[in-house]
């Protein structure tokens, strides 16, 4: 890539595509192309061909798609497998069609067995039956991958895809239902702590085991891999270290609200019993993550009170006020 190369972010105002604008930036990138839903429906195969004639990008970084929690996945699995399958067919197609000279695919972690042996080489893909909770989610995320595959094997494309772990960082979704692992704790001890409540509840037993990766890393291993990588076989993008649910919510309540009682709900599922990545391939290379994840959470929270708790109460405020 060029300093002066166009490159296309799908998703740019979500928790990766942010990140990926500010390492863009940060690197001097000077024609970084985005476009929002208002803009750009990307589960509209016109309209994306269409804008792909238009703006002719070189590079593509496929960042966006239909995420959520055990909660929402739960209840809209129609919804992920039919949205998340959509995008990834319109850019890749679009893609094509206009000669990008490469892009990178994000998969995700949870798309391996349920039962998967650990920590999870990228050949395990697909040698087991997959986790109950998310089964739609994963196998949209899973059609992408192969597409990326059969693309470079039909055509020729340099399309390469990345299997991030579990993230977290600025620009994450905090909503109090359908909001991932890490930042539906940080919301549920913040509110906690305003009301002087005695206990956080968690879903589960707390015991399943978790791998976490601050956004910002993850934005760098992208870039890396659009340099230094071109393969039809995936490769993981993970921190290589995991603690269990409990040591999360402990970690993250003596960040926010020290002291807090956390109580279990164990009537609640505990999903995938454990996901750790082998990221060896990668970390071979010559990449490896930066953040800490005290340091990573204390980032997180930040940005959660700055850019979305405030600008939350803010509109309470309002509505109020005009209620009034």
């Amino acid at each position: 890539m060029q300093y002066n190369s166009r490159i296309f972010i799908t998703g740019h105002r979500g928790l990766v595509g942010s990140a990926l604008l500010r390492a863009l930036e940060a690197e001097g990138f000077t024609q970084v192309l985005t476009a929002g839903r208002e803009e750009l429906d990307l589960r509209d195969q016109r309209a994306v061909s269409d804008w792909f004639a238009e703006q002719r990008p070189e590079f593509v970084i496929h960042a966006a798609g239909k995420v959520g929690g055990i909660q929402a996945n739960s209840e809209y699995p129609a919804d992920f497998l039919y949205e998340n399958t959509l995008i990834h067919a319109t850019v890749l197609h679009a893609s094509r069609e206009t000669g990008v000279e490469k892009l990178l695919y994000l998969g995700s972690s949870c798309i391996y067995p349920r039962e998967c042996p650990q920590p999870m080489k990228e050949e395990y893909l697909l040698t087991g039956p997959l986790e109950q909770t998310n089964y739609a989610y994963a196998i949209a995320k899973i059609t992408g991958l192969l597409a990326c595959r059969a693309y470079r094997q039909q055509y020729g494309c340099d399309f390469i895809s990345a299997m991030p772990t579990n993230l977290y960082g600025p620009g994450d979704n905090f909503h109090p239902e359908n909001s991932h692992v890490l930042p539906a704790m940080i919301r549920r001890f913040h509110e906690a702590k305003l009301a002087g409540a005695e206990a956080v509840t968690v879903w589960g037993t707390g015991r399943p085991l978790r791998e976490f990766l601050y956004v910002d890393d993850l934005a760098r291993a992208c870039l890396f891999l659009l340099r230094e990588y071109s393969n039809e076989k995936t490769i993981n993008v993970g921190s290589g270290v995991e603690l269990s649910i409990g040591e999360l919510a402990e970690t993250i309540r003596d960040i926010i609200y020290p002291g807090c009682e956390i109580r279990f709900d164990t009537s609640k599922p505990d999903g995938t019993p454990r996901k750790l990545l082998d990221s060896s391939r990668l970390q071979a290379m010559g990449w490896s993550p930066r953040t800490e994840l005290a340091t990573g959470i204390k980032q997180a929270y930040a940005w959660f009170l700055e850019s979305h708790w405030n600008s939350e109460a803010a509109r309470t405020r309002k509505s109020t006020a005009e209620t009034n």
